[in-house]
């Protein structure tokens, strides 16, 4: 006998990426920033108040609303907050999609989206990306009441260019909602933050988990005409954005030159790693995210996997269509970095 709805039984669970412990190991495995969040965020931390957790949140998280908007040159009102950018995706799947309301995204790409659509019993349209990982034509003719690009891509760190997005939203505009999941932005040169502006089926995601090193914290939010923030402000919990992690969120995007110079560390760590691994026999395709998908050309991407794991070193590796020859890598620091490419040289060499 089981309880559940019957979707919900037929739903395979997300599995996200695995958490080593132990302090000799090199976690390149979940996209985690390797630098520390900046030292304002702790401060701000230690200065929320014995009264300020005994009492509710402010529902909106507004001082981050503010915050945010004046970043971006937006009013706080195309602001919402989020217990993490996957909250924002649960709550537009929740908004815009039932069992007559598909779901359409490029593949492959995030792993949850498809799990959130079973959860929703709505039907998932899945086109394929191709082998540039260009933006697909089929995905304007799905009639799917969302659509989703994830930009930059996960887990193949493509980057689709913002006049391209904003030619789809324009011929999506009055058939369906685009949510461009921005989560890895932070580490491009462009982003579609605009189009909110210009759009009002438009919706941003922003993750505070990468740029801004606060994974641990769970924060994001979303940007959109004040419209589709108001339609969304009905689906959200209550009081989903915590004390803390308003204060944490807000000191951090406030503090844009720490932000700038950590991103700067990553850009040139990636450009390193990627040089590096061409030079051992994998192809890498340009990345605009923390991370880099490296084909195995000469060898087995599932026993490099395991023979990395066997020294305490994790990377990424998905067995499915298109990605089974692949290892997606989070950029680390240099001493990290080193300690896989000395990995790699000895695995390939043998």
């Amino acid at each position: 006998m089981s309880y559940f709805r019957e979707n919900i039984e037929k739903t395979e669970d997300y599995v996200p990426g695995f958490q080593p412990e132990g302090a000799d190991v090199v976690k390149l495995n979940t996209n985690e920033n390797p630098y520390p969040a900046s030292p304002k965020v702790l401060e701000a931390i230690k200065n929320v108040s014995a009264e300020r957790l005994r009492r509710y949140p402010e529902p909106l998280g507004n001082e981050f609303r503010r915050a945010a908007g004046e970043m971006l040159g937006l009013s706080p009102d195309n602001i919402i907050c989020t217990n993490g950018g996957d909250e924002l995706l649960t709550m537009c799947f929740r908004a815009f999609c039932d069992e007559s309301r598909p779901v359409a995204y490029p593949v492959p790409t995030y792993s949850l989206y498809p799990v959130l659509a079973g959860l929703q019993n709505c039907q998932r349209v899945e086109v394929g990306f191709g082998a540039q990982f260009g933006l697909p034509d089929g995905l304007v003719n799905t009639y799917a009441a969302l659509t989703i690009v994830c930009n930059p891509n996960a887990p193949s760190a493509t980057f689709i260019q913002p006049e391209e997005l904003f030619a789809l939203a324009k011929k999506l505009k009055g058939k369906s909602i685009l949510l461009i999941d921005e989560a890895y932005v932070d580490f491009s040169e462009a982003n579609c933050a605009g189009l909110a502006k210009d759009f009002d089926n438009v919706i941003i995601l922003r993750s505070m988990s990468k740029g801004y090193s606060l994974a641990g914290l769970r924060f994001g939010y979303g940007i959109a005409c004040e419209e589709l923030i108001a339609g969304l402000m009905k689906v959200k919990d209550s009081y989903n954005a915590d004390a803390t992690s308003v204060a944490a969120a807000t000191a951090a995007i406030k503090d844009q030159d720490y932000f700038k110079e950590n991103i700067e560390k990553v850009k040139t760590e990636r450009r390193r790693l990627a040089q590096t691994l061409g030079e051992l026999g994998f192809t890498v395709p340009a990345s605009k995210a923390n991370f880099i998908l490296a084909q195995c050309n000469d060898c087995d991407a599932s026993q490099i996997y395991e023979k990395l794991a066997q020294r305490n070193i994790y990377v990424r590796y998905f067995n499915l269509p298109n990605l089974a020859d692949k290892l997606r890598i989070t950029v680390g620091t240099k001493e990290q970095n080193d300690k896989l490419i000395s990995a790699l040289e000895e695995i390939i060499q043998r």
